[in-house]
């Protein structure tokens, strides 16, 4: 299976990053993609702007581990994850996922399963501001809950 990775601070274009996906692979019948976007509304706080930090290589390493891991459970062909860091604005697109693989319940799941896993395990610290101040932002319990599922 072939696992890439990026974090950048560059926004992505979706449809360069499922071009990636699928380009010339034939072997795949089926891919499946999450993009996660920034709220401008969080636990009713508006928010104005999303800061993530990261510590470069030890990040790529956990994401690189979250496909791997995936790529254990199901039959995959590709998986991608694209995360963006530093300074976002409501609506920026901030992660993709994707997976291929020769069946379509197994990309499914294998993007159901990384972005759950995104959500609670990736090292990330996230800042929101807003006009209350400045909050930091950590797993809620529904994306723990999440994560048992797998």
């Amino acid at each position: 299976m072939a696992i890439s990775i990026a974090v950048q601070r560059a926004p992505f274009d979706v449809g360069a990053e499922y071009a990636q996906l699928r380009a010339d692979n034939r072997a795949d019948g089926a891919a499946a993609m999450f993009v996660g976007s920034v709220r401008d509304l969080n636990l009713s706080q508006s928010v104005q702007r999303l800061e993530l930090e990261h510590y470069p290589g030890m990040t790529e390493k956990v994401l690189h581990e979250v496909a791997e891991r995936a790529s254990a459970r199901w039959d995959l062909g590709r998986a991608r994850i694209v995360h963006r860091v530093g300074v976002l604005e409501p609506g920026e697109d901030i992660v993709f996922v994707g997976a291929s693989a020769p069946h379509r319940q197994a990309a499914l799941d294998a993007c159901g399963f990384m972005i759950d896993w995104l959500k609670t395990e990736a090292p990330f610290w996230k800042k929101e501001s807003g006009p209350d101040g400045e909050r930091w932002v950590e797993a809620r319990q529904s994306d723990h809950d999440a994560l048992e599922k797998w």
